[in-house]
């Protein structure tokens, strides 16, 4: 039996019911007039279809200019919620319940996710896991490090990162979170300390915390973490490891040159220290040197965990992420450490990204992610002020903030405004976190919606305002 939807009305009259003066000291006059539309579709007032009045009538009414009814219809179609039809006239395009809740810039989740194409991913792939799961072998316990056909489609997506390897050197976890809390139980004791870029990812910093692992923060500069004072850090502290992100360095955007990562390597076989590489960008970047595990060797003087999450360039929801393990270090004590935490890795959820990679759709959508993330990052840099720090093809991007401005004070402004933003004190490995906020651009759903998060968060930076409590966000 076939179904229709019923036909959205047009009305050919201006449903004016939704309009009310404008109040001083209200705000910008065209965001009070976009805010009265969207309230309006909240409340039922305007419904799909109703026709709003021409913006030169609308302009005379609330005696304002046309340009300021322009710019504020325009927010309001950005917003996904007007059809303009030029001399037919603008009309509501949707309700807000398909429109509403907060643009998140904080957490760093890839695009695309609501498309076609990874549509077309998940139907390819959920046909093949439903043979596995007729054939009674994905529902079964699956606690070693991954099975022979998993690993060895872990080693196709690693090939092109780090050369060919040896599947069995690799261990398949439920996400880089338990591959970086099964390292750092697997090689260091309570009260042990881990040198880490003084801003940092927030993971690694709660994995830390709650194992009762210090961390001892290193000096950065434009290319990352410094070997010099990486070296000082070592001889006065003696950590047992050191974790790196590399490429697109979560949060401030930067990647190490080939010989900034040889010298960091340097320094630590120097010390006999080994690394942990968590490196989710490297395919997104496109354009980042070999990683350290690469470069290295996986030598024993300093031996290189190296990790790659799919979280990060294909979905959070895989939970599926790879640690390629040194050459000179036996698996099982991460296995061990993995079997205590979360005792297997989610199986359906593998084979599906096995599934991907093997038929080449992994490898092509992370291609469609990265010149989406290219298309956002222009964007940015377009409506953002001030001084951002970006990657071209990068999820996030790090941006400064005026010293009179206030990071928690915009931060509940934002949050205020429906915008989720990062606070620099969720990265900080010290107590003193610079003024600064990390900006992700794969929440919103598509561009228009990012632009509309952008020019909100850029007409608050506009105005400095005063210091309040601070709250503490974590991503």
């Amino acid at each position: 039996m076939s179904t229709t939807q019923a036909p959205v009305r047009k009305l050919k009259k201006p449903n004016r019911a939704w309009i009310r003066p404008l109040e001083d000291g209200g705000g910008a006059r065209y965001r009070q007039i976009a805010d009265l539309i969207v309230g309006a579709v909240k409340d039922g007032v305007l419904r799909a279809g109703d026709r709003l009045p021409p913006q030169r009538d609308l302009a005379q009414e609330l005696g304002v200019d046309l340009t300021t009814v322009t710019r504020a219809y325009n927010e309001v179609r950005l917003a996904g919620l007007l059809d303009a039809h030029g001399a037919g006239g603008t009309y509501i395009a949707a309700s807000l319940s398909e429109q509403s809740g907060t643009i998140d810039l904080s957490m760093n989740i890839p695009p695309l996710l609501n498309g076609e194409n990874f549509e077309r991913l998940m139907q390819s792939g959920l046909a093949q896991v439903k043979e596995q799961i007729s054939a009674g072998s994905l529902m079964t316990y699956h606690v070693g490090g991954g099975s022979k056909s998993d690993r060895e489609a872990a080693s196709t997506w690693l090939e092109p990162i780090v050369g060919s390897v040896n599947p069995d050197k690799i261990l398949i976890c439920p996400g880089a979170q338990a591959a970086l809390s099964a390292i750092l139980l697997a090689y260091t004791q309570p009260g042990d300390v881990i040198a880490a870029e003084n801003l940092t990812y927030p993971g690694f910093l709660a994995a830390c915390r709650v194992l009762q692992r210090g961390v001892v923060p290193v000096a950065s500069d434009d290319q990352g973490m410094v070997p010099e004072d990486l070296d000082r850090v070592c001889k006065e502290q003696g950590p047992r490891l050191v974790y790196l992100v590399p490429t697109i360095q979560n949060p401030t955007a930067t990647t190490m040159s080939a010989e900034r990562r040889e010298a960091i390597h340097a320094v630590a076989t120097r010390h006999g220290v080994a690394i942990i590489e968590d490196d989710p960008y490297w395919l997104v970047a496109g354009d980042a040197p070999p990683p350290i595990a690469s470069i290295a060797g996986r030598s024993a003087g300093a031996p290189v965990f190296y990790i790659s999450t799919l979280s990060k360039c294909l979905a959070p929801g895989l939970r599926t992420a790879y640690v390629l393990m040194p050459e000179s270090e036996s698996m099982e004590p991460v296995l061990d450490a993995l079997r205590a935490i979360t005792l297997m890795a989610h199986q359906s959820t593998v084979s599906m990204a096995s599934i991907w990679i093997r038929n080449g759709m992994a490898m092509d959508m992370v291609q469609k992610i990265r010149q989406e993330l290219g298309q956002r990052q222009k964007l940015a840099a377009k409506i953002l002020p001030g001084i951002l720090r970006a990657h071209p093809h990068g999820l996030h991007l790090w941006l400064a903030l005026p010293s009179r401005l206030d990071q928690y004070r915009l931060i509940q402004t934002a949050q205020d405004q429906g915008l989720g933003v990062a606070s620099s004190e969720a990265f900080s490995a010290q107590e003193d976190a610079p003024n600064a906020i990390r900006l992700s651009l794969g929440g919103a759903s598509d561009q228009a919606r990012l632009v509309t998060a952008l020019e909100k968060l850029a007409e608050i930076l506009g105005t400095a305002v005063a210091p309040v409590e601070r709250r503490r966000v974590i991503v």
